[in-house]
Parts: C-alpha cells; sequence; structure tokens
C-alpha cells in the first residue's frame, strides 16, 4: 500500500475514531497514539534492525539466540548464614536452575563484619553474611565452581567478594582462567539510586579498573562488572531514563579504563548489563532492542572498538521487585510470567525471577519453586524462545524502539556535556531525574489514573496476610560472630597482619593493582571489615551530596 492509500486510511479511521470515542471516551494514562502504521517507521534502514548477531545487534547478540540453548536461569539467593543458603543454592542446582545468584546481607554489602557495631540487627537479613573466607568456603561446599555460572550482587567491596570466590575455586582444585560469572561491581548506580557505596568515586573507579586488569589475564571468562539500570528503574526511572543512565556509567567505566592504559578490545568483551523487566512488556521488549543498538554505536563510533564482542550488549534481566504488591500476592505470579516474557522476547542473556511473596519477606522454597518454573514455562512451552527476536516488524515495537532509543541518547548527550556520569551524579542531575519521575509514577497511582491490580482497583476486604513466610531467626547475629571469634583465633594473625599492611602500602600507591594484595590478604582469613577498614583508612568514605 502507498504512503497515500495508507495517509487515506489514517484519515477516514481519525473520523471514525471521533465518533466512537464521543460515545466510548479513552482509558485516562494511556499512550496518545494508539493505532501504528508503516508511516511509523518510515525512513528507519534495514541496517538499524539488521539481523541477531550482527551490528548493531538490534534483534540480538547471537545468531540463534534461543535456538541453540536457553539464556542462563539464575534464582537470587542468600540469607542467614552461609550454610542454610548454602541449602538453598544446591536446591536451585537440583530443580534446574543453571546459574547461582548471590544476595549479600547489608552488612556485607557495605564492607563490615558481622560482629561490627553497626552490623546490629542486619546480620543476615537481606541475604547472606560473609565476613571471611571461611564462609564463602561454606556457602559453595558441595558445588562445583567449574560447572557452575556464579552472579554476584556486590559494589563496593566487590574485589574482596571476588578474591574470596578465586580462593575457594582454588581449594577446590578450580584454575581462576576456567570461572565464569559476574560481580555487578557498579559503584555509580549506587550514588545514583541505591546507597551501598564505601569509597569516593576515585579509588572507586580505581577499584574497579584494577578488577579489569586483573580478570582480563587471570580470570578471563569472568565478567567484571554488570553496568545495572534495574535498581535505577526501581527507584523510579522510565524505561528510556534506565538504559540512558546506565550507558551513561558504562562509558564513565570504559573511559576509566582506557585513561588507566587499558586496550577497549581487551576489556570491553567482559562487560555487562543488568535490566529490569517492568510490567508495559512492549515498551521493556522496544527498550533492550534500543539499548543494544545504543551500546553497539557507542563502542565503535566514541571508542573505536574493532572486536565484535566489545560492540555487543549482553544482559541479565531480573523481573521488578518495585512492581510485586504485598496485596494479593499470588496476583504477582502473573507479574512476573509477563515480564518473563518481556525478558525472552527482548533477547535477554539470563534471568532471574521474583517470588510471589517478596513483597513480605524472602522467599520460600516453594515460592523460589514457582518463580523457576516460571522460566521453564517460557522456554519449553510459550515458543517465545522457538523464533528469534518475534516481535520485530511490529509497527508498534519498531516505533517505540526508536523513540527509547531517541529519548536515551538525549539524555546521554545532556550528561556528556556535564562533564559525564560521575560529574552529573555529583551534581545531582540522575538523582533529581530520577526522583521526579518516581514522584509522577506515584501521584499516578494515588489518583487513580495507573491501576495497580489489588492496591487501588480490585482490592479485597477484610484481607488476610499470607502464612508461613520464610523469617530469619535473630540469633543468626549471634551465630555469625561466634564463629567469625574462632577463625580469627585459628588463623596465623601475623600472616593477616603482613597481608593488610602490604594492602595499605599498595593502595597509596595509585599505580599499583591491588587485586593481587587483596588475593593475598583473603587466602590468609584476614576479615572482609579488616580488608574495607584498611582502604577506608586510605581513601576515606564517601558522603552523599543533597544539594542539586
Amino acid at each position: 500500500m502507498s504512503n497515500e492509500k495508507i495517509q487515506a486510511a489514517l484519515e477516514k479511521y481519525e473520523a471514525d475514531l471521533k465518533k466512537t470515542t464521543a460515545k466510548f471516551p479513552l482509558r485516562p494514562n494511556i499512550p496518545e497514539q494508539g493505532l501504528y502504521t508503516p508511516l511509523d517507521v518510515e525512513g528507519a534502514s534495514y541496517d538499524e534492525i539488521g539481523i541477531p548477531g550482527e551490528f548493531p545487534y538490534t534483534r540480538g547478540v547471537q545468531p540463534t539466540m534461543y535456538r541453540g540453548r536457553f539464556w542462563t536461569m539464575r534464582m537470587y539467593a542468600g540469607f542467614s548464614t552461609a550454610e542454610e543458603s548454602n541449602k538453598r543454592y544446591r536446591m536451585l542446582i537440583a530443580t534446574g536452575a543453571s546459574g547461582l545468584s548471590c544476595a549479600f546481607d547489608l552488612p556485607t554489602q557495605i564492607g563490615y563484619d558481622s560482629d561490627d557495631s553497626i552490623s546490629e540487627g542486619e546480620v543476615g537479613k537481606v541475604g547472606v553474611a560473609i565476613d571471611s573466607l571461611a564462609d564463602m568456603e561454606t556457602l559453595f561446599d558441595q558445588i562445583d565452581l567449574g560447572k557452575v555460572s556464579t552472579s554476584m550482587t556486590i559494589n563496593a567491596p566487590a574485589s574482596v567478594l571476588l578474591a574470596m570466590y578465586i580462593a575457594v575455586a582454588e581449594k577446590q582444585g578450580v584454575p581462576a582462567d576456567q570461572l565464569t560469572g559476574t560481580i555487578q561491581n557498579d559503584i555509580l548506580k549506587e550514588y545514583a539510586a541505591r546507597g551501598t557505596y564505601i569509597f569516593p568515586p576515585r579509588p572507586s573507579m580505581r577499584l574497579i579498573t584494577n578488577i579489569f586488569a586483573y580478570c582480563s589475564k587471570n580470570v578471563p571468562k569472568w565478567n567484571t562488572i554488570s553496568i545495572s539500570g534495574y535498581h535505577i528503574r526501581e527507584a523510579g526511572a522510565t524505561a528510556a531514563q534506565e538504559i540512558a543512565f546506565t550507558i551513561s556509567d558504562g562509558i564513565a567505566y570504559v573511559n576509566a579504563a582506557i585513561e588507566a592504559g587499558l586496550n577497549v578490545d581487551d576489556f570491553a568483551g567482559r562487560l555487562s548489563f543488568f535490566w529490569n523487566a517492568h510490567n508495559n512488556v512492549l515498551e521493556e521488549v522496544a527498550k533492550y532492542r534500543a539499548s543494544r543498538r545504543i551500546w553497539a554505536k557507542v563502542m565503535r563510533d566514541r571508542f573505536g572498538a574493532k572486536k565484535d564482542k566489545s560492540m555487543k550488549l549482553r544482559f541479565h534481566t531480573q523481573t521488578a521487585g518495585s512492581m510485586l504488591t504485598a496485596q494479593q500476592p499470588d496476583n504477582n505470579i502473573v507479574r512476573v510470567a509477563l515480564q518473563t516474557a518481556a525478558a525472552v522476547m527482548g533477547g535477554t542473556q539470563s534471568l532471574h525471577t521474583n517470588s510471589r511473596d517478596e513483597a513480605l519477606a524472602l522467599p520460600t522454597e516453594e515460592s523460589v519453586s514457582i518463580a523457576l518454573h516460571t522460566q521453564h514455562i517460557v522456554a519449553h512451552e510459550s515458543g517465545l524462545a522457538d523464533v528469534i527476536d518475534p516481535l520485530a516488524g511490529s509497527y508498534y515495537v519498531e516505533a517505540m524502539t526508536n523513540k527509547i532509543e531517541k529519548e536515551a541518547m538525549e539524555y546521554i548527550k545532556k550528561i556528556d556535556e556535564m562533564g559525564g556520569a560521575v560529574a552529573a551524579i555529583e551534581k545531582g542531575y540522575i538523582q533529581k531525574e530520577i526522583q521526579d519521575s518516581a514522584y509522577a509514577w506515584q501521584m499516578d497511582v494515588e489518583s487513580g489514573a495507573r491501576v495497580i491490580v489489588g492496591v487501588n482497583k480490585y482490592q479485597k476486604e477484610n484481607e488476610e496476610p499470607p502464612k508461613d513466610l520464610l523469617k530469619v531467626d535473630a540469633s543468626v547475629g549471634e551465630k555469625q560472630k561466634k564463629q567469625l571469634a574462632e577463625v580469627k583465633a585459628k588463623r596465623d594473625n601475623d600472616a593477616v597482619k603482613s597481608a593488610l599492611e602490604a594492602l595499605k602500602k599498595a593502595c597509596e600507591d595509585e599505580n599499583e593493582n591491588l587485586m593481587p594484595h587483596i588475593l593475598t590478604a583473603v587466602k590468609t582469613y584476614a576479615t572482609l571489615g579488616e580488608i574495607c577498614g584498611v582502604m577506608r583508612s586510605v581513601f576515606g568514605e564517601y558522603e552523599a551530596h543533597t544539594s542539586l
């Protein structure tokens, strides 16, 4: 059909639409445009869409996608002690998980031991407590690190947890160059949206580039960073903001690595991203497609990357925790299924599905099993994994992909003009944009313009809270303190002292890579808090800027 015929058809449609909407007004808070035609993607080059496995990777980073093998099915888990978390990991592996994803408690995330006064009441609550190599050995007991891919959601002390993982593998007889997995290691997102930071930006960036350099030579299969939009979206960002702010962070990391003397093609292939899967299925698919296209262009055109692997945006996805509701929690199973479908149609490389009860507590084994089987059902029964980029060519999806790319690039350009992501965070720009979007979303919910089933519509009267929620025993903190005291009593404390002194000296030399020194300290059973304490003494601590 010619453009003239399409235009004539649209004019007739608009006339009919006016008559229809006069009788049946449109719902509030929906996109202004409801119908898409070839005119909405007119001028879109086939080169921009392309085919899977080829630049700009709009349709996926692999030629076969899931037709050869499925995405890695990870389940995020960690609570209480290392022993309890180990049981959950082994259960997940036994029921079909193909990768592990570790959650750490709040003291671990900010570099404190369980016996520190600041840790009181938080040990083991939102993740597993890891104080020393002894805990990491227990965490992965009877789990072959040569056969499992492990993702660790850890940022400020990522270097220490990675060193512990390498040391455990060595004890198992698994060489570091055979390890596969990911550390989140994305500190810029912590400053902007989440808050589990320790050190100021400059030494934090040094630690990150030290990890890049160390792993490129010693742990080459490891993804050294998972540049995370997930928490940015959880804090209230829109789809376009999620990828814009995250890719700007990625640009900052690449710049820092190049300034540290690394060649872009030596480390870029091990960068990965971490996206949210929100409720708007089609918008999410477009977001994933747009993100691949933007990153490919940034790496080729800005940084001169030559290797295909350097230009491929590979990402893990987690379903949206912020979209789970405490009211009518079984509805969350449906939400997670839709989000899973979005991630799969959008071409994720790995996926974690949240459990129905996570708005109320850490998930029970039954809830985790349902969440994991949601992935199995989508993989084996839905047909969504049988073809590549199944929504390609949809007028709406292609137009939305272009729209999100355009909006994201406008943000990236503005952040570049401010001096990059670090400067934009220091000025409070990114934080303010996220806060404004979160506020607008909440106002829509409170006004009823945005319907959340069970929350502001279709509520149940006298709803009973679910039973059998998982509760972390209050005695976990005392148990962890006792185990830590035993480790300190048994270890060679002279060796610990020597390793920590060497680490401090290395911290004072900006040209020294800290990873070998951290690994040495970890192997003496120096604790996370002791190692981070040495770095705090040299680097200081970051204080958030509240003024814009």
